[in-house]
């Protein structure tokens, strides 16, 4: 099996394989919360035109993500995982739209074999999802800030999910604490960014919180995310 780490847009856009798109801060993490919370699947789009357009013909019930880390002006959720905790979602079609998680799905769409959302709540789940189809080659597409700047999380999520798939059990407090030194951490604690709560972070760095992976695969030519368990 080949593992490439790819990053940002162009990185999606490269990937092949079974490919893992990874947003840590915050829509990946915010995506497995909201199907944790009992959402029926998530409709990924690139554009917030495409949200609203979704949502008035009733594809979705309610719009969530952000422009800029600023939650959309007409959507129901931000791209908080916190907020997202306390929605009553169940049975729910959510419609996402973020400026690098969503964006670098719609980007690899075409490339890619199999597709995951992946963040570090959903790791080890993840790594098994892959690991399942034993695929020859394997892309991990760090999408940082605005899928134009590096960012800690996602690259250190992708080697993280790298020495998962090559049978390394890793060390997610290392993870953990090589994040917590990030330039970004502060802003978390910025009452100049309310959009940012603290709990976010927590529940971002909560390695394994989950146990389900984020498959992505088009339905009715669109890119729709649900929950799968590996075994």
């Amino acid at each position: 099996m080949e593992i490439v780490i790819e990053s940002l847009l162009e990185g999606a856009q490269r990937a092949a394989g079974t490919v893992v798109v990874i947003d840590v801060f915050r829509a990946f993490t915010t995506a497995a919360v909201v199907l944790s919370k009992g959402a029926d699947k998530i409709v990924m789009v690139d554009r917030v035109e495409e949200a609203f357009a979704l949502r008035a013909a009733g594809i979705g019930a309610l719009c969530m993500g952000e422009i800029d880390g600023v939650k959309v002006e007409g959507f129901e959720l931000g791209n908080s995982p916190y907020e997202a905790s306390l929605a009553d979602l169940a049975g729910t079609t959510v419609i996402q739209r973020t400026s690098s998680g969503t964006r670098g799905v719609a980007a690899a769409l075409g490339n890619a074999d199999r597709l995951f959302a992946g963040a570090l709540v959903t790791a080890s789940a993840t790594t098994r999802a892959v690991l399942a189809e034993a695929p020859a080659r394997v892309t991990l597409a760090a999408m940082g800030r605005n899928a134009v700047v590096r960012a800690d999380e996602d690259e250190l999520c992708a080697i993280h999910l790298r020495n998962l798939l090559e049978g390394r059990a890793g060390n997610a407090d290392a993870l953990r604490g090589v994040i917590l030194g990030g330039g970004q951490i502060p802003d978390f604690a910025d009452p100049a960014k309310p959009y940012l709560h603290p709990n976010d972070l927590d529940i971002c760095l909560d390695v394994d919180r989950f146990d389900f992976a984020i498959r992505v695969a088009l339905e009715d030519g669109r890119p729709v995310a649900r929950p799968v368990r590996p075994g």
